[in-house]
C-alpha cells in the first residue's frame, strides 16, 4: 500500500507516492510535477520512477487542464510495474485557521469553512482546495487527508500569536498563525534521528521563493516570522515580507485598488522587485548587476535580522538547520549567514558546506563549533503522508 502526497498550484501540481511500511512512511518510489496548468498554458507531466524518467504533453482538448492532467496521472499510477495500490491522497493546505488544528478528512462542509481562508493565502489557498475537489472526483472512494502549514506552529504562545491591535478583532481570527508546518515538522523528526540536540534551541530557516524562520524549544515551534498570512517576516522570492503599513495606507491614498496592492506585495516584491530581474536566486547569483546584488544582500540581511529575534527568544542557540530551495542549495547564503552568527561560536567547513548540495541530510559545522549546522532536503510531501497514516490508521 502506498499514500499519494499532492501539493496543487496556481500552475502546477507536484506528487509523490510514499509506500508504507509497519514502521511508517518510507522514501517516495515516485515523484513527478504537472506544469502549465494556468489559463491557456500547455499541461506537461514529467516524473521519476526508479531508473524511469519521462516527460510528456497532456491533451487537454476542450476539456479542463487540470482534470484531463489528473486523468493522465491516474492512469500512470495504474500502469506503472509494481507500484504499490494508492490507498489515500495526501493533501498540503496552506492555511487552517484556528480550527484546524490537525490533519483531517476532506469533507464539503470541511472545504467550505477553508475557504473563508482565501483572502489569507490567495497564492495558495484556493487552488490548494481545487485540487482537493478534483482529486475527489478523479480518486472516488480514495480518502482526501488535508494536512495543514499552520498546524506545527498552535504551540505558539498567546504572546507570540499577538498584535497590538484591539482586541475587538480577535473574532475576526487577526492573530499570527505562522506557515511552511509540514516542512518544520520534517526537519525537526529528521534532526531528531541524527542529532542528540534535536529537543534543545533549534533554529530551522526554511528559505526558497516561500521564506520563513521557526524557533523550536522541545521540538516544539515557539516563534515564526510568517503571521497573519504568509507575507510576513523574510523577504521572498516575489513577497516583501515585513512591511510598514503604512506604506500601505500611502499607496492607498495614491489611488492603489485591493486588487493592485494584493499583486504588489504578492507576485511583484521580493527578489524580483528589487533585482526588476528574476525571483529565481540562482539566476541573480548569475547576473554581474548592482540591482541583483542588491536584492541578494537584502535578502541575506534580512535572514540575518530575523535570526537575532529567533535566538533571542530561544535565549541561545544549539542547531541551526537550513532547508527550501534556496537553503539547501545556495553555499554562499550560508557561508554569510553563518559568518554572522560566528560571535556565538558557531563555526562551518568549508568543504562540507561547499559539497551539501541538497540531495542529502549534511551537517555542515566543525567539530569544535558551539552550534551544530545541517542542511537538510525538506520532503513536505512524506510528512503529509505520515500525517495521511497516522489518521487513518494505515500499516
Amino acid at each position: 500500500m502506498a499514500i499519494l502526497a499532492v501539493n496543487a498550484g496556481s500552475s502546477s501540481l507536484k506528487f509523490s507516492v510514499y509506500p508504507l511500511s509497519p514502521e511508517g512512511v518510507t522514501s517516495s518510489v515516485l515523484v513527478g510535477n504537472v506544469q502549465g496548468l494556468e489559463p491557456g498554458g500547455s499541461p506537461s507531466l514529467s516524473y521519476s520512477y526508479r531508473e524511469r524518467r519521462e516527460t510528456k504533453a497532456v491533451s487537454a482538448g476542450l476539456g479542463d487542464p487540470f482534470e484531463e492532467s489528473l486523468k493522465e496521472l491516474k492512469a500512470l499510477l495504474m500502469h506503472l510495474p509494481d507500484l504499490p495500490d494508492i490507498q489515500a491522497v495526501a493533501h498540503r493546505i496552506v492555511h487552517g485557521g484556528s480550527e484546524f488544528k490537525n490533519s483531517t478528512l476532506s469533507s464539503p462542509a470541511v472545504l467550505s469553512q477553508l475557504s473563508e481562508l482565501n483572502s489569507l493565502a490567495p497564492l495558495h489557498q484556493p487552488h490548494n482546495l481545487q485540487g482537493v475537489q478534483a482529486f475527489t472526483e478523479a480518486f472516488k472512494g480514495v480518502p482526501q487527508v488535508l494536512c495543514f502549514d499552520t498546524a506545527y506552529h498552535q504551540t505558539l504562545s498567546e504572546l507570540e500569536r499577538s498584535f497590538a491591535i484591539p482586541q475587538s478583532l480577535s473574532h475576526l481570527g487577526v492573530r499570527k498563525y505562522g506557515f511552511h508546518g509540514l516542512s518544520y515538522q520534517y526537519i525537526i523528526s529528521t534532526l531528531q534521528a541524527h542529532s542528540t540536540r534535536a529537543k534543545e534551541r533549534v533554529l530551522m530557516a526554511h528559505l526558497g521563493n516561500g521564506a520563513s524562520l521557526c524557533a523550536s524549544l522541545g521540538m516544539q515551534s515557539i516563534a515564526t516570522t510568517m503571521g497573519f498570512s504568509a507575507l510576513d517576516g523574510l523577504m521572498m522570492g516575489t513577497r516583501a515580507g515585513t512591511l510598514d503599513a503604512g506604506v500601505i495606507l500611502y499607496l492607498l491614498e495614491k489611488g492603489y485598488t485591493h486588487d493592485q496592492l494584493q499583486r504588489l506585495l504578492y507576485q511583484q516584491s521580493g527578489l524580483l522587485g528589487v533585482s526588476g530581474i528574476s525571483a529565481d536566486m540562482r539566476k541573480l547569483r548569475s547576473q554581474d548587476s548592482d540591482s541583483a546584488k542588491r536584492a541578494i544582500d537584502l535578502f541575506v540581511y534580512r535572514v540575518i535580522r530575523e535570526s537575532g529575534a529567533m535566538i533571542s527568544c530561544l535565549q541561545g542557540l544549539d542547531v541551526l538547520a537550513f532547508s527550501g530551495g534556496i537553503g539547501e542549495h545556495d553555499a554562499l547564503l550560508r557561508e554569510t549567514v553563518c559568518a554572522h552568527h560566528s560571535w556565538m561560536g558557531l563555526c562551518i567547513d568549508h568543504h562540507l558546506n561547499q559539497s551539501a548540495v541538497g540531495d542529502e541530510i549534511v551537517k555542515i559545522s566543525t567539530p569544535g563549533s558551539s552550534v551544530e549546522v545541517w542542511v537538510i532536503p525538506t520532503d513536505e510531501g512524506k510528512m503529509a503522508a505520515e500525517q495521511a497514516r497516522a489518521l487513518l490508521n494505515l500499516t
